[in-house]
Formats: C-alpha cells, structure tokens, sequence
C-alpha cells in the first residue's frame, strides 16, 4: 500500500500548529467509522503505537445494542477491550475538517494481539493473502450511489423521516443543469476526497431526483475498501457542514430507484504491471483465469449475497426494470444482469458485480467476492454462456435471493465461505443477520398500520 501522508510529516504539522486532531477509527461491522479523536500531540507521542476500544464495537447493530449470542463477546465475558492498531499507511489530512487527520486501525485481541477474525479488514486481508499465495493481486473499485436531502439530519429524524426534500426534483441521470444546483455539495465532496489523497474521477447524478454517484480511481483491493469508507464518512459529514442531508439506504423510498455500491474488479500479476483477465486470443479477450473466476462468482452467489445486502430494506432494491439485478447471470455490458462484463477486449477487462447496495461493508462484499473467484478458479470451474437480452426476463436461471431470511439460510450453510472465512467468522455474521430479522419481525410498521387501521 502506497504511503501517502507520512509520520514524519504529521510530526511537522503538528509542531506547526496545523493538525491539532487525529482521528484513529476501526471499522464496524455495518461499516462505519469508530474510535477516538486523539490531541495530536499525544498521538504522536505515544498512541500511535496502539490503543484500545471495547470489543462490543464488533457485536452491535445499527442501533449498538449489545446483540446476545454472539461467541466472541457478550455480558457472561464482560465485554473487555480489542487493541486498535493504527495503519500508517492509511494516515492522511481531511480537507473538511480542519485541523483533522484520520488513521484507520487493525483490530488486534487485548491479550495475543493476534487480528481479531471477524473484524472486516481482518476478513479482507485474509484474501488477499490467498490470492498473493497464487501469484496474484486484485483490483477493485466501487461506485456509490447515495441520495441529497435539502433538510439537516435533525429536521429529517425531528420529521419522523417524512415529507423530505430531495435536492431534486426530476431525474437527474447525467443531468448538467441539475447537478449544477448541487454543487456546493458535490464539488466539496471531490475535491474534499482529493485532498485526502483518494483520487477523485468524477460525480454524477443518478436515475432518480435527488440521487448522486461518486467515482473513484480502482486501487487493490484493500486500499478500495479504506477508501470506500471515508468516502461514504466523508459525504455524510460535508452534507452535514452544508445543511443538507444523504442517505445510503439502499431503497430510500418504494417510488425511488435503488442505490448501488457496483463493484468492479480484475486480477493482476503480483506486481500490478500484467492484467491477468485479458487474453487478446481468447473470445472477449476474456483469459481462461477470469472464466474459472467469473464462474465462482456465479456458483456462489447466493451464499455470499448476504455481505452485498446486509439488511431488510437492501432486498427493496431488487425489482426489475429499476437497474438492480434480480438475476445470477453475466453478459457483455448489460445493465439488467447481476454480472457485467466491461472492458471487452482491452486490458481492463473487468467484471462488475451489480448486486451490492450502497448500505454494504465493502471489506465484507470484497472479500467473498474474492473467496468464491478464488474457488471458482482452484476448481477450475466452467463459465456458463453470456445471457443476451433482458435478464429481467429470463427463464430457467438463478434469481438472487429475494429476501435476508434466504440469503442468511445460504450464509449458515456455505461450505465455501465457511473454508475460506472459517466458521467463527461465518457463525458471528450469521447472528447479525439472524438478529436484524428478529428486530423487524417484532417490529409494527406504518405500513401495516396505514394498511389496516381502519379496514382489518
């Protein structure tokens, strides 16, 4: 990983007076952001070498209720500490705060300072030591879609989230003139992200009012994935300093379009120099390694779609004809199907998964992504023919798991996932899910209520 703001030279700006705060952060399990804001005068002094939270961080919901029936941590083993150990390589200025650095951090067990397995950067390194082991690297990028509130987080919650205005009124999908209304949060955002060294490509609007994307230059993988978490931390609280709210719920309201987290993603020599996908020879330019990788995808779909789509509402988003794939198949720049080969016949081939929502951990979703190339390429799997036409009409192929009590059925009993992640860490998000059904099944929703209050 490319070192992009060194110690020494926060050491600098601190002495100078212009970094007065260090963010060190782990990532949750939903993929956000904890930890502490350190004087930096006192990070660089002495809690840069590690430092501590409690390992409950590991065992919440949405909520951070302390979920019961987790193995790794509960009230009966006190909830003690995990050791947080700060990546420098991931250290870097965030131009939207001032005076702020952010460091994200491994999270070690208190005792052995071993990383603790279910941890989500922990489960990504895991495979991309596997991958490494076979000679190769790989490449991902996500694309985040989110939707714009012209209200704060607090009117929008004050409001019982109802009657919120999106920062558009009409379809925005590549719209120039519409996007220039929201520039003043949207250019803050690329150019915030830039200044934090993550490459900005470009913004867009999105196929309904109010919705955006952001792009970023592809990076290994592990790299991605930090990446993808400022980023979505970064919107929220550039929004925030502008007034304005977002949402990555992955369907925000049944009239909206869904939104997505694609991601993209290709193998490479272990040096980064030779795309291994591309075979100018073969058709497509497709190589016989990306087919054995592109089959494993597809055998195992539904056993890794849990990671893409970790919540109830993630499963909104799969309706036909709204972009979001309800079908396990690939073909040749098609947006109907889950899997879309882009780059035909150049050497940045590349397959995008268009199953994940942008409520996803993108250190979970990329690391099964890899586990089942990974199988699909040990077993030298065969890759079915290209689907051709509407895939949302398709006959006779596997559909994506309808609902979270399905895709949590696949999770429990996936024999790959659980040789690739082993079974602590597939029992341990095997629970999250179970508990995120049991919330929602107890819960009365306005729905229901509007539904039959008068005619039940």
């Amino acid at each position: 990983m490319t070192t992009i703001y060194t110690f020494d030279d926060l050491k600098i700006d601190v002495a100078a007076g212009r970094i007065d705060t260090v963010i060190a952060a782990q990532i949750d399990m939903q993929g956000r952001l904890m930890g502490k804001r350190f004087q930096a005068e006192y990070f660089v002094d002495s809690a840069w070498k590690e430092t501590h939270s409690c390992n409950y961080l590991m065992a919440t919901d949405m909520e951070m209720e302390t979920v019961p029936g987790y193995k790794a941590t509960s009230w009966e083993t006190g909830y003690g500490d995990y050791t947080m150990k700060p990546d420098l390589s991931t250290l870097r200025k965030l131009p939207w705060l001032d005076g702020t650095a952010l460091v994200l951090c491994d999270v070690l067990d208190h005792h052995t300072h071993a990383e603790v397995p279910h941890s989500p950067r922990a489960i990504l390194k895991g495979q991309v030591k596997r991958l490494e082991a076979l000679g190769f690297s790989a490449f991902m990028a996500t694309e985040l879609e989110f939707f714009l509130f012209d209200q704060t987080f607090e009117a929008a919650r004050e409001g019982g989230y109802r009657n919120l205005k999106l920062s558009s009124a009409y379809n925005e999908d590549y719209h120039i003139f519409q996007t220039t209304k929201e520039e003043e949060v949207m250019r803050a955002v690329r150019t915030g992200l830039q200044g934090a060294s993550i490459p900005v490509e470009n913004s867009k609007g999105e196929a309904s009012p109010g919705q955006a994307e952001i792009n970023v230059r592809y990076a290994e993988a592990l790299t991605m994935a930090d990446r993808h978490v400022i980023i979505k931390n970064a919107v929220k609280e550039i929004a925030w300093s502008k007034g304005k709210s977002v949402t990555f719920l992955a369907k925000w309201h049944n009239a909206a379009a869904g939104s997505s987290s694609h991601i993209h993603q290709s193998l490479w020599s272990a040096d980064g120099k030779t795309p291994l996908f591309y075979d100018r020879e073969a058709p497509h330019g497709m190589s016989a390694l990306m087919k054995h990788y592109v089959a494993g995808l597809l055998a195992y779909a539904g056993d890794y779609t849990y990671f893409l789509a970790p919540y109830i509402n993630s499963y909104k988003r799969f309706v036909a004809g709204t972009f979001a794939p309800t079908k396990v198949v690939w073909s040749k720049d098609n947006r109907t199907a889950g899997f879309r080969l882009c780059g035909e016949g150049t050497k940045g081939i590349r397959i995008e998964c268009r199953v994940g929502g942008s409520d996803l951990n993108p250190y979970l979703a990329m690391a099964a992504l890899l586990a089942a190339g990974i199988k699909g390429i040990e077993d030298k799997m065969e890759l079915e023919a290209a689907f051709e036409g509407d895939a949302y009409g398709g006959k006779g192929v596997k559909e994506i798991p309808r609902t979270l009590r399905d895709a949590t059925g696949m999770l429990k009993g996936s024999a790959m996932l659980r040789a690739a992640f082993g079974d602590d860490v597939i029992d341990h998000y095997v629970r999250a899910a179970e508990w995120e059904q049991e919330e929602f099944d107890r819960k009365v929703t306005d729905w229901e209520v509007a539904r039959g209050f008068e005619r039940a």
